[in-house]
């Protein structure tokens, strides 16, 4: 109300400078204007001399009045106005009692409290009586012993707002134990406006001294906010907030900084409900989350108002390789199907760009994944496995997953916790007398403590380990007759942790459960967000303190009194002047310890009881208005108006208006030759763009004739083995195959094409024939891998070994069958089986009962049929896919191969002319199975396909 302002002035003596304003006002009527200046044309003149007027003798009145009062408000400025000043507060004698809240949310507004205690204090020291001062965020080295009035301005001075909630309590404590039974005359407590537990009890401590008179400071909480928690979900970066209850709504912006202290993003809070809570969602890309260090709200400098960030926010990086064929990756049966669908929610998943297992490995570590899962891989080339025998000891988590190709590989492997049988343990089915077993109970020393099994999760086939004294160590989850589950091993840094069954539900349906879902987030959950920092701490040690937040929120280096965390301290280890919020750890790897927690509230200061009538008050500055800044700003605003009113006088503004009017027309000229100018560069910029453009297409090196002529028909393809003779008998032999397939066949193949492994692309054909001889040369390891990622993209591989009859792939071996299992020896290939009676190569196009060539003695080897939980072999495999590789010995090419003039190059091992005939055929129905697979399956298997479905 205009009733209750107050004016006061800090240098009221100025205020006879009012006095001279008369004497100003004379002097302005002698020292009229400056005559005006004419140019001298004397038509201009002559047009002056005939008017009657002259120039006045003295200044116009109202120039003479804008003057005075531009005088009048310099005096006033320099008087030092106040509106509502500060009063004379305390009264009585005894000591002054100063409580003074020092805690979290005094950064942004610690410096008035400072001046109204300093005012507090000042006018005790004018009183002559001594100052008990105590801050409420100090620890017990606040000494609040009574002092002159001169020694608790230096302490004043000294004070900074500290990174802690107060302790109340404790300060009143530390005023009555000071005082020793003197009775205040005057309690005076600064707060910070905010309630706290212990603000009854510290308020009862004081009213027992008896204070003559109470005096309470409240500051407005309008610009008060705390950062409770930031999750970093899916969808988007969500941080809750907190404010006061009660208080207006403001607008508020909070900022993600990173390491550097650069800006990533900025959101704004959102308070639309009435219980103080409040959140901002940040619509950041993924792939930028990881970066942020920090999120602080904007112009509100207290450590309540920043959010620090560890590893444990940052969102986990799964990268995921399968072993599977492109042709299999049916959704539901795709290894990686259930794993994707367990961690996409709360992690970043990355795959592969290519099959190649010597290049996609290493490249999806270079993305620095938290883990890497590998499902049913059972041959790494030696280039992956040193990348990730490093990521591991780095300390990245490797998961692995059983299947057909792990069972089948032998020796020893580095990249598994535990020693592996050779082989699965089927159980139940028709050929068994075991029954499916279910899932023991999850061991609670283990990482999956607390995880519930579902009653129904059976496994029918695993991989067992090898019995060993330590296997119990290594098993995080077993079966019910004790086999285990899943085993680990820690390794550096890191953990290898394998899974002894499918990640599909082939083996069992755990992947299809609960539980599943549950395991694969906590083995996510304890890896890093960052494997490349190794960092072997356990949550039972502490960790010294790297940097800790000051009371403006800002990270500084931690002082003498800060003390190591302790991670697993039960209670946790509270925010205090030992533990400030900040970052424990190193640079390598730290923890946040942040003010707030998730369930934390913030509430006004209510109504304290001192003992004695409370005189509740704002802090000075919120109330008083100091006029000078206003005054001075009026009268420079007053002073251009006077400038501006002597250059029209003085006739200015004619002058520069004609100068301006001369100089319009030559400024055409410089705008159009600038717009010109900028064209030209614009064509500087354009042309090497063009011509970088065409750079690029004359250094490709990717042979377009080769890729139309592969792709515009379909060609059998022969791999170039260095040998020309082999290489003759491979091109004659897939000729003559080609000829035959066009003449019984609606497929019409072009001329086969030979393939260098290691350079061509081999995408373009659906299959590759190549003949293994002990004299060829070795290829080298990088040709094997893209072999092996060809034939994981859907591409089959004919090994046709020039040697004796295959009749086994195990034993005692000749030259050319050592040959093949070197180069085997590089593939990632599942158990192998001769083609059984039932299978789709049998029945492709010609009903067949062996597959012939040049000899006659050696089955030919594809991929085994996976058995069902019966333990009966599928008529088709899983997806209905087709075996990426066949093995023979049986020549198949010497017994195709036919001249330019169609006659054959070479006798077969029998007399019986059938036997080319049905070599042809075999070559058929290999070729018709690669290319129409899964359509021939569905035909020849249609009887079983009926009595599945009951018809």
């Amino acid at each position: 109300m205009i009733g209750s302002l107050a004016l006061s002035f800090g240098a009221p003596f100025v205020l006879a400078g009012l006095l001279a304003l008369p004497v100003i006002w004379w002097l302005l009527k002698l020292t009229p204007p400056r005559p005006q200046v004419e140019a001298f044309p004397p038509l201009r003149i002559l047009q002056r001399v005939l008017r009657s007027e002259e120039t006045p003798s003295k200044s116009p009145w109202w120039l003479t009045l804008l003057r005075l009062l531009l005088a009048a408000l310099v005096i006033f400025a320099l008087s030092a106005p106040t509106l509502n000043p500060r009063e004379t507060l305390i009264s009585g004698t005894g000591p002054v009692a100063l409580l003074v809240d020092n805690g979290w949310s005094s950064g942004g507004n610690f410096d008035r409290r400072r001046s109204a205690a300093e005012a507090i204090i000042r006018q005790a020291g004018e009183a002559g009586r001594t100052v008990s001062l105590a801050f409420s965020a100090e620890g017990a080295n606040d000494d609040a012993s009574p002092v002159e009035a001169a020694r608790a301005l230096e302490r004043l001075a000294a004070a900074t707002p500290r990174p802690v909630p107060t302790d109340r309590l404790a300060a009143a404590q530390r005023i009555a134990t000071a005082l020793a039974g003197q009775r205040p005359g005057s309690l005076v407590f600064l707060s910070d406006g905010l309630d706290s537990s212990d603000a009854e009890a510290a308020a009862q401590a004081l009213a027992a001294l008896t204070p003559g008179q109470a005096i309470v400071y409240q500051p407005s909480l309008d610009g008060v906010i705390g950062l409770t928690n930031a999750d970093n979900s899916t969808e988007a970066l969500v941080v809750s907030a907190v404010r006061p209850t009660g208080t207006p709504v403001g607008a508020f912006q909070l900022v993600a900084r990173d390491a550097q202290s650069r800006a990533i993003g900025s959101a704004p809070v959102d308070f639309s409900g009435s219980d103080g809570t409040g959140e901002a969602r940040f619509q950041i890309p993924v792939e930028m989350r990881n970066d942020i260090a920090r999120i602080e709200v904007e112009g509100v400098p207290t450590a309540g108002a920043v959010r620090l960030l560890d590893d444990s926010f940052r969102r986990r990086r799964v990268a995921l390789v399968s072993g599977e064929s492109a042709d299999e990756a049916q959704p539901l049966l795709s290894p990686l199907y259930y794993i994707s669908r367990a961690l996409e929610p709360f992690a970043d998943i990355v795959r592969p760009s290519t099959a190649n297992l010597a290049e996609a490995i290493p490249e999806l570590l270079e993305r620095k994944p938290s883990v890497v899962v590998l499902a049913d891989i059972g041959v790494v080339p030696d280039e992956a496995r040193a990348a990730l025998q490093k990521f591991v000891e780095n300390g990245g988590y490797l998961v692995r997953f059983a299947g057909p190709r792990l069972a089948a590989t032998t020796g020893e492997d580095t990249l598994v916790p535990v020693r592996l049988r050779a082989g699965e343990r089927q159980l139940g089915g028709a050929m068994s007398w075991s029954e499916p077993q279910k899932l023991a109970p999850m061991n609670e020393a283990t990482p999956f403590a607390g995880i519930a099994v579902p009653e129904d999760v059976t496994v029918s086939r695993q991989i067992l380990a090898e019995p060993s004294a330590d296997l119990a160590d290594h098993t995080w989850t077993s079966l019910a007759d004790g086999t285990p589950l899943v085993t680990a091993r820690t390794q550096g840094a890191g953990t290898i942790v394998l899974f002894h069954v499918t990640a599909e539900a082939t083996w069992s349906n755990l992947p299809i459960s609960g539980a599943f879902v549950s395991m694969l987030r906590r083995i996510v959950s304890l890896s890093r967000a960052n494997a490349a920092a190794p960092d072997g701490r356990t949550a039972a040690e502490s960790l010294p303190p790297y940097r800790v937040l000051d009371g403006t929120g800002r990270l500084t280096a931690p002082g003498p009194e800060v003390q190591p965390l302790v991670l697993a301290s039960d209670p946790p280890a509270p925010v205090d002047l030992k533990n400030p919020p900040g970052l424990y750890g190193s640079e390598d790897g730290y923890v946040a310890h942040n003010l707030l927690g998730a369930s934390s509230r913030l509430a006004p200061l209510p109504t304290l009881d001192f003992g004695t009538a409370t005189d509740a008050r704002p802090y000075a500055g919120e109330d008083s208005l100091d006029l000078r800044p206003y005054l001075f700003a009026a009268a420079l605003v007053l002073f251009a108006l006077d400038a501006f009113a002597m250059l029209w006088l003085n006739g200015g503004f004619s002058r520069l208006r004609g100068r301006l009017a001369g100089r319009s027309a030559g400024t055409a000229v410089p705008v159009v030759l600038f717009a010109f100018a900028g064209l030209a560069g614009a064509g500087h910029f354009l042309a090497p763009a063009a011509a970088f453009a065409e750079t690029i297409v004359q250094s490709d090196k990717f042979d377009v004739a080769r890729a139309i002529e592969a792709t515009s028909e379909t060609h059998l393809a022969y791999v170039e083995t260095g040998d020309t003779s082999l290489d003759d008998r491979s091109r004659a032999g897939l000729r003559g195959l080609s000829q035959y397939i066009a003449a019984k066949t609606a497929l019409e193949p072009g001329a086969p094409m030979g393939v260098d492994i290691g350079s061509d692309e081999l995408s373009f054909f659906p299959l590759i024939y190549w003949p293994v001889s002990a004299d060829a040369p070795m290829p080298p390891r990088d040709a094997i891998s893209r072999i092996d990622a060809y034939m994981k993209q859907g591409g089959t591989v004919i090994f046709d070994v020039d040697d004796d009859a295959l009749s086994s792939l195990s034993g005692s071996v000749s030259p050319g069958q050592r040959r093949l299992r070197d180069i085997l020896g590089d593939l990632d290939i599942p158990p192998l089986e001769p083609v059984p009676p039932d299978h789709v190569l049998t029945k492709a196009f010609y009903i067949l009962s062996s597959f012939p060539g040049l000899h006659s003695d050696s089955p030919l080897w594809v991929e085994s049929l996976v058995p069902d939980a019966s333990g009966t072999a599928r008529p088709a495999r899983g997806g209905d896919g087709v075996s990426s590789l066949m093995i023979t010995s049986n020549d198949f090419a010497g017994a195709w191969a036919v001249d330019d003039k169609g006659l054959f190059l070479y006798p077969t091992d029998s007399s019986d002319p059938s036997q080319r005939e049905f070599a042809y055929r075999a070559g058929v129905n290999i070729v018709m199975y690669v290319l129409t697979g899964n359509y021939k399956a569905d035909q020849v298997h249609v009887p079983a396909l009926l009595e599945r479905l009951g018809q």
